[in-house]
């Protein structure tokens, strides 16, 4: 248990092994506390790797906390474009926000203040506060868990907030007087990260802790961490439409609240639809559909809904943008220019597949419409 575990003893050998191994990263190379901030609001449910070059854009167009309250909306999600999870850049605009009116711009020296902030829970103001301001508080996340249950041979369920409690007063006890409490917090993620992997056979033999694991002396390493199954995801079969006029493809904003909140996408349904059933919903529009090109299927899969989709390609009369306007805001579509529609409006990338019709024109496979 990890009560039962002198966590003293991992410090030394830890901060050793982290002062030869620890990577090269953009936001290490500079941790005020915004980069602090941005590297780990991108990094929540997004490989390190896949971060670095939305980060670097991220920050050159946005480098302070300004900067990013004022950034207009569509500009902020296009700038996310690609990273997912859109709520969490939302979320940081209101926080940077509030850290304007409340903090003159400049994010709080202070943990307490730090979680009162939109989308900043304990992980990430730890985080900011040991890195950024070496506060000696614990930044506890998955690579922490997995870590520090293996090497104290704790099975208590990790999906247990209790147990998160306990384990960031234990880490936060040994903490107190820590010269690097930054390091110390990211040296338990990089070990997690590199070494005590969570996909895969951990490398142990490069583990600074080799011989203090007890998961490790005791066989039971695959067994741990323990944690609850999550639910199945539900299943959603969905049809996307490429709708094209000339070179306007058209697109709509989805409502402000739920699933992809506000952003801009392809129009679709939910259901299965043949290519006749896609001409009827296409008039049922208001538009005059000429062709009807079938796509390719494809899978896209949120954290508790998976997306199976088929996707077609309609190419429509010209839709007449401004004696149709008012049947245009009925269905709540818009039409864009095509090929430059990706650079303008962020399009999750759940359509990635369909998304890349959106500046080409349909091909020569297609089913004519005569009626």
């Amino acid at each position: 248990m990890i009560t039962d575990f002198n966590l003293q003893i991992l410090i030394e050998p830890l901060l050793h092994w982290f002062a030869g191994h620890a990577r090269v990263l953009p936001w290490r190379e500079e941790p005020t506390p915004y980069r602090v901030w941005v590297s780990e609001i991108m990094l929540q449910q997004t490989r390190v790797e896949a971060v670095k070059p939305y980060f670097e854009r991220f920050t050159k167009r946005l480098p302070d906390v300004e900067a990013l309250a004022e950034c207009p909306e569509d500009e902020l999600l296009k700038l996310w474009e690609g990273l997912g999870y859109y709520n969490r850049v939302r979320n940081m605009q209101k926080a940077a926000v509030q850290v304007m009116e409340e903090y003159g711009g400049k994010l709080p020296a202070d943990y307490e203040k730090l979680l009162k902030l939109k989308g900043i829970g304990s992980y990430t103001a730890g985080a900011i506060a040991s890195i950024a301001y070496q506060i000696p508080v614990p930044a506890v996340d998955g690579n922490v868990f997995r870590i520090l249950t293996r090497v104290s041979a704790d099975d208590t369920d990790i999906m247990k907030p209790s147990f998160r409690s306990l384990l960031e007063k234990e880490l936060r006890e040994v903490m107190q007087g820590m010269e690097m409490p930054g390091a110390f917090n990211q040296a338990l993620m990089e070990l997690g990260a590199t070494v005590c992997v969570p996909n895969g056979a951990p490398l142990c033999e490069q583990c600074p802790w080799n011989r203090l694991c007890l998961a490790r002396k005791e066989g039971r390493i695959a067994e741990l961490p323990v944690r609850t199954k999550a639910k199945a995801r539900r299943i959603e079969k969905r049809t996307v439409l490429v709708i094209r006029d000339n070179d306007k493809v058209a697109i709509r904003k989805r409502p402000e609240k739920g699933l992809l909140a506000g952003l801009y996408e392809l129009p679709n349904v939910e259901g299965r639809y043949s290519q006749d059933e896609i001409v009827h919903l296409v008039k049922e529009m208001q538009l005059s559909p000429i062709r009807v090109q079938k796509l390719e299927n494809a899978k896209h899969i949120f954290s508790h809904i998976e997306w199976q989709m088929e996707g077609y390609a309609v190419l429509v009369e010209e839709a007449g943008f401004d004696t149709e306007a008012e049947k245009m805001a009925e269905n709540h579509l818009i039409f864009v220019d095509a090929e430059k529609s990706q650079e303008k409006y962020a399009i999750p990338s759940a359509f990635a597949a369909y998304a890349k019709y959106m500046g080409i024109r349909l091909g020569n496979e297609k089913f004519l419409v005569t009626d």
